[in-house]
């Protein structure tokens, strides 16, 4: 979305912006979307774009400040940090090239003002497996240590990919694909937030793109088809579901909420990106097929675990957060 002989601006530079034209009073009225892309091979072309109504665009950003016409990615600020982290990396990479490149290394033990044998600086010794070298007078070998990487590496990556996630809502273990420092209860703190964050893009993403399309086509079905009641239908917008670490955990408490009247049904069937009416009437026809087979329920529960306790497992989990943290 472009504008490319928007240069020079024009006298009404206030109405347009690349790749949009406004009203008098601020509202979009047009955008302008490239024929190709400016990367392609047929980008060449210059300044073809084609115009399109505001009504026929869905254009999506947060607008974080009054004015802002275009919309700025969630991870731009961290982007300087891509950078720190690859100089990083390069850096350290360097330094063990450059210590693995000098297998020895001579030193003179001859105090200043002594004499040692004269040897040329940067000189250069070829070895061979098995040999025994003699090394000249006053001058003793050693090998560089490898040092690197040093121990504040992983720390420092940590702490980059920890701040780089932070500006999405992430926590680390999602950022680096690795969970080996998280226990069972700090892993799903951390995700009640991310997951939160992700709920609150869904449903933006429903109010002002996802019914808006929807609109336009029940429009368009009612227009073809003539379908009169179809402007009245009410809709509900599915997402896939988070599923859970524990499904034995999960499936207790849920049975608990559902006990005590604190949830729904339709809740938590949305919880798991699932029609609440749909499963119920699956369910209905499964248990009717039971009964004509003489199939009780009973029979196709599985077998509670009885050696299962929650509370013990649940004071396992702490005891084991504890030794973590005195760790």
């Amino acid at each position: 979305m472009a504008t490319p002989d928007l240069w020079p601006l024009p006298t009404d530079r206030t109405a347009k912006v690349d790749g949009i034209v406004f009203d008098q009073h601020g509202n979009p009225t047009e955008y302008h979307v490239l024929s190709n892309h400016p990367g392609s091979s047929g980008a060449s072309v210059g300044t073809k774009y084609d115009r399109v109504p505001a009504a026929s665009m869905i254009h999506w950003f947060r607008t974080d400040r009054p004015g802002q016409s275009r919309g700025l990615p969630d991870i731009l600020a961290a982007l300087p940090l891509f950078a720190q982290l690859r100089r990083y990396t390069l850096a350290v990479i360097a330094a063990a090239e450059s210590a693995a490149n000098i297998a020895i290394l001579m030193k003179t033990t001859t105090p200043a003002g002594g004499e040692a044998a004269e040897v040329e600086p940067m000189t250069e010794m070829e070895f061979v497996p098995n040999m025994a070298v003699f090394t000249p007078e006053g001058w003793e070998p050693s090998q560089v240590k490898a040092e690197q990487p040093a121990t504040t590496y992983d720390m420092f990556k940590r702490e980059i990919l920890n701040e780089i996630a932070r500006c999405l809502n992430m926590p680390y273990n999602i950022a680096a694909c690795n969970s080996s420092g998280y226990n069972y209860a700090s892993g799903r703190l951390d995700h009640q937030t991310y997951y939160k964050s992700i709920s609150v893009e869904q449903t933006d993403l429903e109010a002002r793109v996802l019914d808006r399309i929807l609109t336009a086509w029940l429009a368009e079905a009612i227009r073809e088809f003539r379908l009169g009641d179809a402007a009245e239908a009410t809709h509900q917008w599915f997402w896939d579901g988070h599923e859970h670490v524990d499904p034995a955990k999960e499936a207790s408490a849920q049975a608990t909420r559902l006990t005590n009247h604190t949830t729904t049904l339709a809740t938590e069937y949305a919880r798991q990106g699932k029609d609440w009416e749909t499963e119920l009437r699956q369910r209905a026809r499964e248990v009717a097929l039971m009964n004509e087979l003489g199939l009780t329920t009973a029979q196709t529960q599985p077998a509670a675990d009885p050696s299962w306790d929650p509370v013990k497992e649940d004071d396992d989990e702490r005891d084991e957060s504890d030794t973590r943290r005195a760790a």
